[in-house]
């Protein structure tokens, strides 16, 4: 049981196509690019490949027809690598050709996407080789730029990471805040009866399929999590447990023969998550492929491709 994949599908097509609408509108507003329209004939036809300045992840060209259409340009796209696939610095990775004015209108847009996305599939592509030779899986979080939720994630999913809960509807996820608000038992019996009441809510509803499929709980003590295990939610979420912790953790839910599978998060890192991934943790999510990922130096080198 696992939270839904992101893919290139209509609802990342919406998302990235209000983007564009926004990105139009900062660029434009009700009038035009005059630069272009002085200086470049109506008819004058031209063509450029986007090329990585720097070895990376492809990501993003998914959404590339989307973004022309989305101009209304009239512009061929013909992409020359794959969502997923490394890309070399120097080796483009899409041509585009047509008409010149569109091209210069909506290059900045087009950088702007494609850069953020490689970026963020980069990162993560580089996390998950530090746990490769693990069983630990990479997720990712909310952590993500209002309105990005679903290409960062795609982005994501295109290094090689796992996605975690889209949005709130998307299964539920007790944390400390629900806890803290829920009732005044102590840590351990609230928890552990918050995850009964998610669990007996979730098999009241979902022959109606109104109730998510996973119940995930937050426990920030071993004290917290001794108690919660026995309810059997489907993830259980270590937070900010130190790598003792985490293996004590494993141990216990191991000797519970539970199918309950363990997250880890908090302080995760380039540098410490290695050392998590070997405490035996099934799961671990990390904001920083997302929050703390840099742009990938994409450009548009240009050609000629007059045809009148």
């Amino acid at each position: 049981m696992d939270y839904a994949r992101v893919g290139a599908d209509e609802l990342l097509e919406n998302d990235l196509r209000m983007l564009v609408r926004l990105s139009i509108a900062e660029d434009l507003r009700d009038a035009m690019d005059w630069t272009t329209v002085c200086l470049i004939a109506p008819d004058r036809q031209g063509g450029c490949q986007i090329v990585p300045r720097v070895d990376g992840i492809c990501a993003g060209l998914a959404t590339l027809d989307w973004i022309v259409d989305e101009f209304d340009a009239s512009l061929e796209v013909q992409c020359l690598q794959q969502d997923g696939s490394p890309l070399v610095a120097g080796r483009p990775m899409a041509r585009l050709t047509g008409n010149a004015r569109d091209l210069l209108t909506c290059e900045r847009t087009i950088l702007n996407i494609l850069s953020r996305l490689c970026g963020v599939a980069t990162q993560t592509q580089r996390y998950v080789e530090k746990i490769a030779a693990t069983k630990s899986r990479l997720y990712d979080t909310r952590k993500t730029t209002p309105g990005w939720r679903l290409l960062e994630k795609y982005a994501v999913a295109c290094g090689g990471g796992h996605n975690h809960r889209s949005g709130l509807y998307d299964g539920f996820l007790i944390k400390d805040n629900h806890l803290a608000l829920a009732g005044d038992a102590s840590g351990p019996i609230l928890a552990s009866r918050a995850a009964q009441k998610a669990l007996q809510w979730r098999g009241a509803n979902i022959e109606q399929l109104i109730a998510p499929a996973i119940v995930e709980i937050e426990v920030d003590s071993l004290e917290q999590f001794r108690d919660v295990i026995s309810t059997h939610p489907d993830i259980v979420l270590l937070d900010n447990f130190s790598i003792e912790e985490l293996r004590t953790a494993v141990a216990i839910r191991n000797q519970d023969n539970s199918a309950v599978e363990l997250e880890a998060s908090g302080n995760v890192n380039i540098d410490t998550i290695a050392e998590i991934a070997t405490t035996g943790v099934e799961r671990i999510s990390c904001g920083a492929l997302t929050h703390q990922a840099t742009w990938l130096d994409l450009g548009f080198d240009w050609f000629d491709e007059t045809l009148s």
